[in-house]
Order: structure tokens, then sequence, then C-alpha cells
């Protein structure tokens, strides 16, 4: 049998850490959270010499202060579940930034390897590392690795095994000085006062983190039985350290490592001047150039969203074809019934609408990787970050947000980008105000119908007031309910590298798989609640329903001039036009009958301040399941049948002869779909993303927005004689 070593990989964002994860594991890798909160949890398994590898990929962070919820969650793994030793993945290029961690791993007297990483670009930019004598200073194994080719792998586990099996925390090299060694002795000692306190972390390195003030430590130290004589003499140590120092304790505590770190590197570590600048320096003097770097980020924003959905479109319609002719083929060989009517409208229109959006995902992704895995994603929130700032977002908020104007559900899943957990909900909750690609035919039509050669300017002018709604929004969220310290804005800018196509396509699989899981495990059984919605219950059997429709019908039929007019409808042969004709009125009527219908009509009071009848009721119902259902379930409601959306025409001529449209109304209606809750998809995407409490708030309070929005627009516009 073989014995199971648990390793914690860990170390810097930007390390290849990943690559190495990748490298170690291949596919046998599964993807979940860490237990209460949304931050990523990978997990592989490697078989090795008899030994059976599992590997936690850590979250990337700069330290173990619990500042981020990275850094928390990452510290307390190694704390609470003790791996079997950490490997501490150390950028060669940029050493000494990287050992600061390195140093806090070993503070914590874990069994530690460090893996020094990208040594092959290391070696490109004229570094040279003496591992040997590295090894030796830091009194622990180090070893060479180069992730995306595998280098060093085999030997970075031979090194895992034999610390495995000697059992043995590594010896901490970093002494703090006199004056701190004894200020945290006198910390020390009153730790240990409370032994069973004291068996469950490293009392030195907990003693360090209260004399660092560091947040997490403060909090657990409540669970010390002598709380209060501990935080008496703490602040008595810091006040004493920072009298003497003329700093913040946690400072010095920083410079007594990096003093130790810098001549570690400077023993070990050898640069040799190559006479001429790097590939990253001279993209960065264009791309972060202060007048240049945002146009050329929005051109490359623009291209990325250019190509995605006019690429993406084929596949889509591809895939929306090959659903409508299994709809059909299913049609033509079931009999006509409810089992048929659920398949069709209910099972296939629900899985044709999760695999509709794959096409887009499979592409956006794509672009996203590429962009992270080259080292430009990191330089392009840092060039927004000062904007967003201004309104309570985080500079990683912006590429979501351009996404979202496609559609919200790759947005949603591209802000998990943000290691904020504060950050990522003010992002995802803002995001459905970002007028997406399904709300585009809603507006079209409308806009078209009403505003006549005015309609692209009214068009525009939605996607502006979504962009205002969502800054004005995260601007009340940071406010109240999401208030706090901002984050500040730390990000690595990493050197530029060549994207690898293992990596790209192991990232956009992953992805899109987890995509179809999460948001097909909701939005289909809510596909076919909206089925059940619309369908039930069924209108009984009544003559005399179908007389008063037949006599509705031939009303229609003569004052239209049809064939047939003036023939007693009993008798005369319908035409086709006028068979459509009847079987609409029926569905209306049906429609109606059901408990969508039903609902609309218990709405009607509710949304009657915004000028909307128990029509534009249902729609806003069935536009739960999809945006583009508003515009379908408006040409039922105005006998129009199936809307073909080249063929709006008799659909905009309905509502305009409709009393209750006017161009106040449809004005406000592109409002309303704007601004109230967002498609199903979208909303399983989320509460995948941020919980389903943050979830029903945000429903919420689009709802409260929306009705109190188009209240103000729609009773300030009848005042003002607009649109009557």
């Amino acid at each position: 049998m073989s014995k199971v070593i648990t390793i914690a990989l860990a170390g810097n964002p930007n390390t290849g850490k990943t690559s190495l994860f990748n490298a170690i594991t291949g596919s046998h890798q599964k993807v979940g959270n860490y237990a209460g909160v949304t931050v990523e949890k990978r997990e592989g398994v490697r078989l090795y010499r008899g030994y059976e590898f599992r590997v936690f990929d850590l979250p990337g962070i700069y330290s173990l202060t619990a500042y981020s919820l990275d850094e928390v969650v990452a510290r307390d793994f190694i704390i609470d579940e003790k791996p079997d030793l950490v490997v501490d993945v150390i950028d060669s290029t940029n050493i000494e930034r990287n050992l600061y961690l390195c140093l806090q791993f070993q503070e914590l007297r874990v069994p530690i390897v460090a893996a020094l990483n990208l040594d092959d670009e290391a070696a490109g930019r004229g570094i040279r590392i003496d591992d040997k004598r590295l090894s030796e200073i830091l009194r622990m194994p180090v070893v060479r690795t180069v992730g995306v080719k595998g280098y060093g792998v085999e030997w970075l586990l031979d090194r895992a095994i034999q610390v495995f099996e000697t059992k043995s925390p590594t010896d901490y090299p970093v002494s703090y000085g006199a004056e701190l060694e004894d200020t945290v002795g006198s910390i020390l000692r009153e730790l240990q006062r409370d032994a069973a306190f004291a068996g469950k972390y490293p009392m030195h390195w907990f003693a360090v983190k209260l004399l660092e003030k560091d947040a997490r430590a403060i909090e657990l130290l409540s669970g010390h039985r002598q709380a209060d004589a501990v935080k008496k003499v703490v602040c008595d140590c810091i006040r004493k350290i920072e009298e003497h120092f003329g700093r913040d304790a946690a400072v010095v505590v920083a410079e007594q490592r990096y003093g130790y770190i810098h001549g570690a590197v400077a023993e070990a570590v050898r640069r040799e001047p190559l006479g001429r600048e790097t590939v990253t320096e001279v993209f960065d003097k264009f791309l972060l150039d202060r007048f240049l770097g945002l146009p050329v980020f929005l051109l490359i924003l623009w291209l990325m969203f250019q190509i995605t959905f006019k690429i993406g479109a084929y596949p889509m319609g591809w895939l929306e074809a090959f659903f409508s002719g299994l709809g059909a083929w299913v049609s033509a060989i079931m009999p006509a019934g409810l089992l048929r009517s659920l398949l069709v409208d209910g099972v296939i229109a629900g899985v044709g609408g999760v695999t509709s959006f794959v096409p887009l995902i499979i592409l956006l992704f794509l672009f996203i990787s590429i962009l992270e895995d080259s080292g430009y994603m990191a330089r392009s929130a840092f060039i927004m970050d000062k904007f967003l700032h201004v309104f309570g977002l985080h500079g990683q908020s912006f590429l979501p947000m351009i996404i979202g104007f496609g559609c919200s559900v790759p947005a949603v899943m591209a802000a998990r980008t943000l290691k904020n957990t504060r950050d990522r909900i003010i992002t995802v909750m803002v995001m459905p105000f970002m007028s997406c690609g399904a709300k585009l035919p809603v507006h079209v039509l409308l806009a078209g119908a009403f505003f006549g050669a005015h309609a692209g300017s009214v068009v525009l002018s939605i996607y502006i007031i979504g962009v205002a709604l969502a800054l004005f929004s995260s601007l009340l969220f940071r406010a109240t309910v999401l208030r706090g310290e901002s984050t500040p804005f730390v990000m690595e800018l990493p050197p530029y590298r060549m994207p690898t196509l293992k990596g790209i396509l192991w990232h956009v699989t992953d992805k899109t798989t987890r995509y179809l899981q999460k948001a097909g495990m909701v939005l289909l059984p809510a596909s076919v609640l909206i089925w059940a919605l619309t369908t039930f219950p069924k209108m009984p059997a009544d003559p005399a329903g179908d007389v008063i429709l037949l006599g509705s019908l031939r009303s229609q039929i003569e004052q239209d001039k049809l064939p047939g007019s003036g023939v007693a409808v009993e008798e005369m042969r319908l035409s086709a036009e006028a068979r459509q004709r009847l079987a609409e009125m029926r569905s209306r009527e049906a429609l109606a009958f059901s408990y969508a219908g039903r609902m609309g009509k218990a709405m009607e009071p509710l949304l009657s301040p915004l000028g909307f009848d128990w029509k534009i009721g249902i729609s806003a119902v069935t536009g739960l399941a999809a945006k583009e259902m508003v515009v379908s379930t408006l040409g039922v409601l105005y006998k129009v049948g199936a809307v073909d959306r080249h063929k709006g025409e008799s659909l905009r001529e309905a509502l305009r002869k409709d009393p209750v449209f006017t161009p106040l109304v449809a004005y406000v209606l592109m409002l309303f779909t704007l601004i109230v809750v967002p498609c199903l998809a979208s909303l399983s995407a989320m509460y995948a993303e941020i919980g389903w409490r943050w979830v029903a708030f945000a429903v919420c309070y689009w709802s409260v927005l929306a009705w109190v929005l188009c209240f103000l627009v729609y009773q300030g516009g009848r005042m003002m004689g607009w649109g009557l």
C-alpha cells in the first residue's frame, strides 16, 4: 500500500505555480472551494516511487499576514490541516521578493522544500543562482524547476520524500536581534500560560504575529484563557519597540527579514549585465505609457469583444439550429400532448439555452487565458484601477464589466480573478447593469417601433444609463452593506511570457466544463418551471368560448377584408391565415388563463404606476428565463405568432396600435429590462460565485431599483407631457 504525502503548494502570484501543479498532477485534479469561503481550491494526485502525493494548490499570496482572504485561507490550511510539507514555488527571476514568503513559512516550523521555478527565464536574464549555497543558508532543500516544461519535477518529488521520511521541521535561520527577541520572549511566556492554546499553534510564530498587529492572530487570541493579560503585554512590547526604533513594529520585523534575505541573495545569486533592455521593459514603455496605455488597452478589449461575438455567432447559430431541428423532429414523431410539450419546450429548450452560450464561453476564456498567461491582464487592471477606485470598484473589475456587454454569464465568472471577497461581490452585483446581447433585441424592437430615426441614440442612452447605474451602485454598496477599508491595489507586474498551448487548453476546458455543470444545474430546471407556468392550468373545453373566439375572428376578418368576408363563420372554410389567427387567439386565451397569465394580472396593480398592463407583466415573468423571451412573449400576446427576428415589422405595428404603448412606456420598458433581475443563467453563475444570500439581496435591490427608477421616469414624463 502506498504511503500518502500531503503537499501544500504555495508561493507568490505569477511564479508559475499553476504550471508546476499541472506538471506534478497531470490530469488527476479536482476543483472546489475551501470550506465556508469562495476561494478556489484545487487538488491533485500523483503516484511516484510507491508514494501517493496529494497536492493542494494554495492561492497565490505575498505574505502570511492576514490581510486578504487568500492569505487567511493559505495560512489556516497550513496551521489547521497540517500538511506533511510545504513546497514554496519561488520565481527565480525575482528571488529576493519571493524569499520573504519563504521565511514566513519557515517561521511556522513546518517541513518545507523550495522550488526555484522559471529557472530558464532567470538564465536568460543573466541571473545565476547557486542552489546548493542557498540551501545551506536557508537550511532547507532547494530544487531548480521549470513548470511549463516539467523540468525538475522528479527531483522535487525526491526531495519531498526525503523531507517526509526525516519528519523534522525546518530550522528558522533568522534572528530578529536582541531587542525584538526579548519582546517576542515576553509575549511567548504569556501565551504559554494556557497549555491547550499553546498546543494549537507554533507559539514563536504566533508571538511574532501579535507583534506585527496581525488581525487574524488577534482574533484567534480570544480563545486564550488569559487573553486580556496577553494583549496588555503585547501592547507594552509594541510601544517599547516603536519608541526604540522610531518605526511601526510590523515594519521593524519586516526589516529584519529583508536584512537576512539581502545577505542570502548576496551570497548565492550573481547577476550578469545583459547590456540590453528586456522584452518586458520594451513592451511596458509602450503599453503602460501614461497617454497610450489606456487607448491601447481599450483597443485590445474592443478587438477581443468583436472577434468573440462575431466568430461565436456562427457556432451559436449552429447549436440553435441543431436544437431547433431536434425539437421539430421530436414534435414530428411524438403525438401532441403534455409529454411532447415538456420535452420540446422545457427540456430541449433548456439544454439549448445552456449550450448556446458555450461557443462564447470558449472564446472568451481563450482570450482571457492568453491575456493572463502572457502577463497583460495584470497591466490592464493597473491601468484602470485609479478611475474605478473613485466609484468603490477594484481595478480588476474592469475586464468583467466589459465582457458583460456581451453576456453576463462569462462576465460573472471572470470576476473570480478578484482576490478580495468584497470587491468580487460588488463586481458581480453590478454586472447585470451592463446591457448584454440578450437585452439588445428588446431595445431594438421598442426603439425601432417608437423612436424612428432616433432609435440608435435611444439605445445608446440605455447603455450609458447601465454604466452609470453600475458606478452608482458600487458607491452605494461600498458605503452601506459592504463597508470596510478599501483594499490597496498591489499587483505583481510579471514579465511577458509566451502562453503555452497546453496551459491555455487546460484553462479553457476546465472553466467551460464547470460553467456547464454549474449553470446547467439551475437553468434546465428553471426552464421547465417556466414551461409549466405558461402551460398550466389548461383551459377547460368550452364550446361557447370557441363561438366567442370565432365571432371575434369574424369581426377581424371583415375588418381586414380577408377572403371569406361576409360568410358565416360556422359555414365558411377558414383560410390558412384565418386558421393561424384562430390558433393565436386560442394561444393568447390559454396564456392568460395559465399561472403565468394570472401572475401578470396579479402584478398589474404593482406595474400600472410604471405604465405597464398585465401583458407586459407576463413578458417580464417569461423574460426571467432569457431576455429574448420578452420579444417572443410580446409577439404571442399581440397576435403576431412566432416572432422572427428578421420579420419584426408586424409586431412593431401591433405595439404602436396598442393604446397602452406610447414612446414613454416603451422607454420605461427598456429601462425595466435593463435593470430588473437578469436571466436564470446569470443568476446561476452568480450563485456559484457569491452564494445565495448575496444573490437574494441583489435580486431585491435590482427589483426595487427598477421599480423606483421606472416610476420616476414614467410619472415625470407624464407630468411633462412626453410620449402621450
